[in-house]
Order: structure tokens, then sequence, then C-alpha cells
């Protein structure tokens, strides 16, 4: 799923605060739920964040949306953990994550296996590649998440 220019903004501003901080921004949704408007900045750091982290990102951060201005309507702003079971959507989530227990649901079933499993081995091009499955394209995956079940141990830098 692409990026709104909203999201597109808010990680512009977000990108230099996380490096700062020494955090992996690791995504941003800007999403409707019920009536109102949400604004989630997901972090993430080695040996996992804190809620001190997220007040770290959030303070400033909230200073640059109000000065900016990139968001016309009102709205909830989080700065959270994409938690254990996070979605891998961009080049550089499957990037960090090599390695790493996956899972993932294809579209149309494999070998008559529409949910897979194994380790993260290789990505490229919107391909990944899956010990023991082989090489999948990303496109045809309604989702693919860590594995939780089997532990976890993605290694951000």
């Amino acid at each position: 799923m692409a990026d709104s220019a909203i999201e597109r903004r808010v990680r512009e501003l977000a990108g230099p605060l996380c490096d700062e901080l020494g955090l992996f921004l690791w995504d941003v949704k800007f999403l409707k739920e019920g009536a109102n408007w949400y604004l989630r900045v997901f972090i993430d750091k080695d040996g996992g964040i804190s809620l001190s982290d997220c007040e770290a990102l959030h303070r400033p951060l909230d200073a640059l949306l109000d000065e900016a201005d990139p968001i016309p309507q009102s709205y909830t702003f989080e700065v959270c953990s994409p938690g254990l079971e996070r979605k891998l959507e961009r080049p550089e989530h499957f990037e960090v994550c090599i390695g790493d227990p996956i899972k993932l649901r294809l579209y149309s079933p494999r070998d008559g296996k529409k949910e897979l499993s194994g380790t993260l081995e290789d990505y490229g091009g919107g391909v990944i590649k899956v010990e023991g499955v082989g090489e999948i394209n990303v496109a045809d995956c309604a989702w693919i998440k860590l594995d939780d079940d089997v532990g976890w141990n993605a290694g951000i830098s």
C-alpha cells in the first residue's frame, strides 16, 4: 500500500528526529477509525522501545507537526511500538528482518497452503526468499508478519 501525501510528509519530519534519538522509524499511518482520525508513528530500536522513547519522539515531533501543519483536519497523534507481530510492508522492513522468522498469507494457495512460515533469507525487487518455502512475490501476499510464536530476534540498525 502506498503512503499518502500526509504519511510521506510526516515521515520526512520524523526521520531526522528518529536518527538523532537512535530510533528506527518503522512506519507512519494516517487513518480514520470510526469518526476519528489517527496519526500513528511506529518506532523501534535494538532491545525494544520504552515509554520514554515514545515520549522523547512525541514532544519534538508534535512541535514540528504544529509548525508544518501537514494535516488539515483534527486528529489524535500517537507514537508507539509496531509490536511483536509487526507487518512487513516496506523494503526497509524486509532488509532489517533478514534472518528472522516470518509468517505470511498468500492470496492463492501454494502447494495447497495459503499460510506459510519460515526464516526470511533474502529480499530484493519485491521478492522474498523464505527458508524451506522458496521465493515469493510480496505482491502475492495478503500480509507478511514477524512470527513471534518462534521467538523474535530482529536486529534494527
